[in-house]
């Protein structure tokens, strides 16, 4: 571990200086450049005689690369393109015959001087890209090491993983970091982010559309929800347990309607444009939150709305509240709506966009011990083009869930209130020492020619979980959560590639072992089948069992 992060932290630390010491490769001569970079290499007190030695040689490579590829492009591209032009330009005046062919002679000098800049920054594009692909190696040589060290890494985000995307007086939004920055294991659901938004009580939100698709749940609090078509305005109430969709490109505004509680909302992302990012776009607004208005020529926006500039400078200017501002009670009031507010099911009376209440429903899986509702397209069709659906949990304090694992479908879950822990079986992160040796199996065998074999191992992913955290876990990944002894552990979950997927229960009366033939069994436990039986019939519980506490407690004794 340690000799793979001195590695990381050599490789980083040359091409960080490389960056800088590219800037001025117009001015530098390579030797003297490769005097610094040594230089800098032995000033690193943290490095050892290896190291440094490594970051020596990584000098003399980049700088041996830069020297091949200069000389295979023109002379003239290494010239001072400024003082090649002015120097052309005093020609064309000295040797002029006419006003019109000194023009055409400057023409060709401005010429001139465009293709030597064009040559230049591509030339440093390439120098940037080398160094970017470098730095990218060796940034993917520490993600694996925090793939395979650390409790849950890389499946639990905690505080450190959530960043503020906007911040107001009245609320604030804080997105969680992409899911592929923490680990190439998520490259599947790399287009999705998660973000919690929460108001103040009495408070509005100022009118915008995404360019993502947006699957929210209401965690907390009561509000008011508005969507604008080219058509026709819809607005729903919403409260805690609504699930609702907002499709990308529609304007929304929103209200807490609430005196005393925030809003809060869960939100599932999905942008239609770049991969993994998103942006809010305020029409109605001026200075904060910035109207997307004012990036316009004035003489564009007077004749599309047929105004007066300073009729558009009063009305895109005035707003300097930020995008979650203070309203009256009276506005508040008018902005309440009954429409859709009583109907469970989206689209009674609201052509299928109004939001669908989770919480009103028969739960999927009830007993004392917890209890688990969900909604996929089947129930709600404005999840079925994005392939979602969502789920809420209520674990009982003390109690757990059947270790289960899905088929097809990708799990995030947050924790809203409480706290537990969780844990996963992976075959794809394990622990340090198994890790190297096994690359540095696979690095010999495919010098030699030969294939790979390795025996299958499954490192326990455990973390423990409270109110925020985040964790995912993909198909097929056995899994378990557990609530403390002292609280129940809410939690709500969104399942990208929902459909057809199917949860399989590895313990209770479900449990999809026990459908296994006696000989099978007996095969692959090498162990009578009655006894193989005795174990997995033992829960009479079906989803939602005792937890380990609660076990040791009814058997009389305790584990230190």
């Amino acid at each position: 571990m340690g000799l793979l992060k001195g590695k990381v932290s050599v490789i980083l630390l040359v091409f960080s200086l490389l960056v800088v010491l590219c800037a001025s490769l117009s001015v530098s001569k390579e030797d003297q450049q490769l005097r610094l970079c040594k230089e800098h290499c032995r000033q690193q007190r943290q490095l050892d005689s290896r190291q440094r030695h490594q970051c020596e040689t990584a000098c003399e490579e980049y700088i041996r690369e830069k020297e091949r590829r200069e000389q295979r492009d023109e002379p003239q591209s290494r010239h001072d393109p400024g003082k090649e032009y002015r120097e052309c330009r005093q020609r064309c005046q000295e040797e002029k015959e006419g006003k019109r062919q000194e023009q055409v002679c400057e023409s060709e000098c401005e010429q001139r001087k465009i293709e030597q800049e064009r040559e230049i920054r591509r030339r440093r594009d390439e120098d940037d890209e080398i160094v970017g692909r470098k730095k990218e190696r060796s940034e993917d040589e520490e993600e694996e090491e925090e793939e395979s060290s650390g409790k849950g890494r890389p499946y639990v985000f905690d505080d450190q993983h959530w960043s503020t995307k906007l911040k107001a007086e009245e609320g604030r939004v804080r997105v969680l970091q992409k899911f592929t920055k923490r680990s190439k294991l998520f490259k599947g659901i790399e287009n999705f982010r998660v973000l919690i938004f929460e108001a103040n009580p009495q408070t509005f939100v100022v009118p915008n559309h995404w360019d993502a698709d947006v699957v929210l749940f209401v965690a907390q609090g009561k509000g008011t929800v508005s969507l604008v078509y080219t058509d026709r305005r819809e607005s729903f109430n919403i409260e805690r347990g609504h699930v609702m969709v907002i499709p990308a490109g529609v304007t929304a505004y929103l209200i807490n309607r609430g005196n005393n509680d925030k809003l809060i909302l869960v939100k599932l992302i999905n942008p239609v444009s770049n991969i993994g990012k998103f942006e809010s776009f305020f029409g109605p607004g001026g200075d904060n939150p910035e109207s997307y208005f004012n990036a316009f020529s004035s003489d564009i926006l007077q004749a599309a709305f047929k105004t007066s500039e300073d009729s558009l400078k009063r009305i895109f200017s005035q707003q300097r509240e930020g995008a979650i501002i203070k309203a009256s009670e009276e506005q508040i009031r008018a902005l309440t709506h009954e429409k859709g507010s009583h109907w469970p099911f989206g689209g009674k009376g609201s052509r299928g966009s109004g939001p669908f209440h989770l919480l009103r429903q028969n739960p999927r899986e009830s007993n004392d011990f917890g209890s688990l509702f969900e909604v996929d397209s089947n129930d709600y069709r404005q999840l079925r083009d994005l392939n979602v659906a969502v789920a809420f949990a209520n674990i009982t304090q003390g109690s757990m869930h059947t270790p289960y694992y899905n088929s097809r479908a990708t799990k995030i879950a947050v924790v809203l209130n409480g706290k537990g822990y969780f844990e996963m079986a992976c075959p794809h992160v394990s622990k340090s020492g198994h890790k190297q040796q096994h690359h540095h199996h696979h690095n010999e065998k495919s010098r030699r020619g030969e294939e790979e074999t390795s025996p299958v191992h499954y490192e326990k992913i455990n973390s423990e979980l409270r109110e925020g955290s985040v964790f995912v876990v993909p198909p097929a990944h056995p899994f378990v959560t557990v609530a403390s002894e002292d609280e129940n552990l809410e939690v709500i979950c969104f399942e990208i590639n929902a459909e057809n997927n199917h949860k399989f229960p590895l313990a209770g009366q479900r449990n999809i072992l026990k459908n296994i033939e006696k000989e099978a069994k007996e095969l692959a436990f090498a162990t009578s089948a009655e006894e193989v039986d005795e174990v997995f019939r033992s829960q009479e519980e079906e989803f939602f069992f005792k937890g380990p506490r609660q076990q040791e407690h009814r058997r009389g004794y305790s584990i230190i």
